[in-house]
């Protein structure tokens, strides 16, 4: 199977971060005498790993054309030491119609099913809706306290990603910004991954980039994560004390498997670390 040219160039990249990452001692490789030039494993150690030549691993990590099978993908994903998602991951840019449930041209679903919105209307946790361009499309009362006033901003600034960096207020309650903001920003890659063809993803990863170095930084170490139920903690505006919740998304994989209902719901005092 040959690979669409900006698919190479994409997992080429995925390639090299996550060699980078892996240090020769956890893949089982003594380290040689001298100064490595790189940090992790060299292409040819990854190659002898995989049971690949050294050229053919070479090429798919400098994004040229070549056949590639499942079983050459799954060796390197082995080799490099890759989690599920990030297996999965790799799998998906080699293949996207292998098991993805996305669409590989655009993201800008904004079609609601209005029973969505009252569900979350009828919430008392802070809740929201959102695409997988994180461009948040309904919201209720309680996330305008918690999260954001989203009723104050305009569509084009309800893009979730960007007000995680951008929206100095949402940094200042949260109170586990960095590890949240890290595991968004892996998140938001595998859209960016999955809609390639998307010009708007290319250009708000470049502008958020130019305006954010925390962005940049992180956005540059290639993460991979899917949606989980992850926790946030928030100073609440009034509040004595700082607030637990944990973010729980669904989707509707029938009608709009693109669209996501957050609800944040608060954490039992008992249940926090």
């Amino acid at each position: 199977m040959v690979i669409h040219h900006s698919r190479l160039k994409t997992m080429g990249a995925f390639l090299t971060s996550r060699r980078h990452r892996l240090q020769p001692e956890h893949a089982g490789i003594r380290r040689s005498l001298g100064q490595r030039r790189t940090p992790g494993l060299r292409r040819e150690e990854v190659a002898v790993l995989a049971g690949v030549s050294a050229t053919y691993y070479t090429w798919l990590e400098q994004g040229r054309e070549v056949s590639a099978s499942r079983d050459i993908i799954e060796n390197i994903a082995k080799a490099l030491q890759l989690t599920p998602d990030e297996r999965n991951h790799l799998i998906q840019l080699w293949n996207p119609n292998e098991f993805s449930s996305f669409s590989s041209t655009s993201a800008t679903n904004t079609l609601l099913n209005p029973q969505w919105e009252n569900i979350i209307q009828q919430l008392t946790y802070p809740s929201f809706i959102s695409n997988n361009r994180t461009e948040v499309l309904a919201w209720n009362r309680a996330a305008n306290e918690v999260i954001a006033d989203f009723s104050s901003l305009s569509a084009n600034d309800r893009i979730m990603i960007r007000l995680l960096f951008m929206n100095p207020e949402i940094r200042r309650r949260m109170i586990n910004w960095e590890e949240f903001a890290l595991y968004s920003v892996a998140v938001f890659r595998t859209y960016y991954d999955t809609y390639s063809a998307d010009p708007w993803f290319k250009e708000t990863v470049e502008r958020l980039s130019e305006e954010s170095s925390a962005f940049a930084t992180m956005w540059n170490l290639h993460n991979i994560q899917l949606k989980k139920v992850n926790r946030v903690q928030y100073h609440i505006p009034g509040g004595l004390k700082a607030v637990a919740f944990d973010i729980n998304a669904f989707a509707s994989p029938v009608d709009n498997p693109d669209l996501h209902i957050c609800i944040y719901t608060p954490v039992l005092e008992t249940d926090i670390d």
